[in-house]
């Protein structure tokens, strides 16, 4: 199958999976903060000047349309969604606003203790501010002749609320929120959005949840190292977060092995995010920027700045680095010779910290998007520091795309992911299969 006729093959599948169908953009005449690639971002995105001091304290909430509800006997189905904003922290230090949502389930929580929560991280949206998950439950799937944004997330955040599980949802820094670019895969950035969120759901006026709810954290791809990032933060940054369990899919916990695997990749253009997002973060790094990319590596990072992932795979999939650099070199070459980048993703490397909670990490056999040997590695480092850790990996066959080896076990493992998830909110004992990750595939 042609690379573009495979793109176009998962946007369809995911949509389908959705049961979405397209929407159009919001209308330009509506009294809209910014316009990013022809969609309009409500003006509740758009942080206030001053921020409250508490890390998690709300800043507003609102009401938000589901595309995908049904009427039901008890409520609407899968239930009610507010949109948040509320205050984190950044890696540097700095207040920051993070946007997101809560869903309060209709149905009702059958296991021990009261109704729980789960902290939702999404996976590889974009990086424009239309991609965020919080618009993706709005409008799952948008189309509008600039941007192709799909809430394939809606998947796992229904599936969780069926089992009246709460879930709250966070849209990262800078992915929603109008005042900054989106951090894409900075570890410290994603781990304190995923708790502060969960901090955000407690305070939010005719919730469910209390202070005895049972807490857990979901994520796969990119939302895999943001939940595994958390869970490694949490006993530091939030110790009034205590975690039941945190479901870690296809991490991407080292980006240097992620970095030369994707370039040239249908999702090349993660590329173009990472190098943005680690350039906000770290601006001692721009002159290596400056020294490296030539006009048309420039142009790449400016245009995928504002794309969402289906943009990027039609505008960006299959192009190399090589391509955006003065002399030929590629992004990983460039790591390689540059001592303050090589320190820069030394750091954002996820497995040097101990879990606190127990922890499943799930990747697929065949992975060679986000490696599965980085992902294997990251269980083995948690089991060696004595962390209780579930390591499955998913036999899978090659499907001879890296995008589809990726996202196959997405779907294949999210029944089991969140039936180990629920068990831990339930209070079942999670158990460890550390003695034998030696042996394991």
């Amino acid at each position: 199958m042609p690379v573009s006729a495979r793109r176009l093959a998962v946007a369809v599948t995911t949509a389908a999976c959705l049961g979405a169908t397209a929407v159009p953009a919001a209308s330009a005449s509506q009294t809209d903060a910014v316009v990013s690639r022809g969609v309009t971002i409500p003006e509740f995105y758009t942080p206030p000047a001053t921020l409250p001091s508490a890390d998690g304290a709300l800043v507003r909430s609102e009401p938000l349309p589901l595309a995908l509800s049904l009427p039901g006997v008890d409520g609407p189905l899968p239930g009610k969604a507010t949109r948040l904003m509320y205050k984190s922290t950044d890696s540097t230090g700095r207040p920051m606003a993070v946007t997101g949502a809560y869903i309060e389930p209709t149905a009702a929580w059958k296991g021990r203790g009261d109704r729980p929560l789960v902290a939702l991280a999404p996976g590889t949206l974009g990086q424009g501010d239309q991609c965020s998950a919080s618009l993706g439950l709005e409008h799952p799937l948008l189309l509008n002749g600039r941007t192709v944004s799909i809430g394939y997330e809606d998947v796992a955040a229904y599936r969780l609320l069926s089992e009246g599980v709460a879930v709250v949802v966070t849209d990262y820094a800078g992915l929603g929120a109008t005042d900054r670019l989106h951090t894409y895969v900075n570890r410290v950035d994603e781990a304190h959005a995923v708790l502060d969120v969960v901090r955000a759901a407690r305070s939010l006026p005719g919730a469910s949840i209390t202070s005895a709810s049972r807490v857990g954290l979901f994520g796969y791809s990119q939302g895999g190292g943001a939940t595994a990032a958390a869970a490694e933060l949490q006993p530091s940054y939030a110790p009034d977060v205590t975690l039941s369990g945190t479901y870690s899919g296809a991490p991407p916990a080292d980006l240097v092995a992620v970095t030369k695997a994707i370039d040239g990749s249908e999702l090349a253009g993660a590329l173009g995010w990472s190098v943005n997002g680690f350039l906000q973060s770290d601006p001692a790094l721009v002159p290596i920027a400056d020294a490296h990319l030539n006009a048309a590596g420039r142009a790449a990072l400016k245009d995928l700045s504002t794309m969402c992932v289906g943009d990027a795979l039609f505008s960006y999939g299959g192009a190399h680095s090589t391509k955006w650099t003065t002399d030929g070199s590629s992004l990983s070459d460039i790591i390689a010779s540059e001592p303050a980048l090589r320190n820069f993703l030394a750091d954002q490397r996820i497995g040097t910290m101990k879990p606190a909670s127990p922890v499943r990490v799930a990747t697929g056999t065949k992975d060679n998007l986000v490696p599965h040997a980085q992902a294997r590695r990251l269980a083995a480092d948690w089991c060696a520091e004595g962390a209780d850790v579930t390591y499955k990996p998913i036999g899978q066959l090659d499907l001879g795309s890296a995008l589809l080896n990726h996202l196959t076990p997405l779907l294949t493992d999210q029944g089991d992911a969140i039936s180990w998830l629920t068990d831990r909110l339930d209070a079942e004992p999670a158990g460890s299969n550390c003695a034998d990750l030696p042996g394991l595939s």
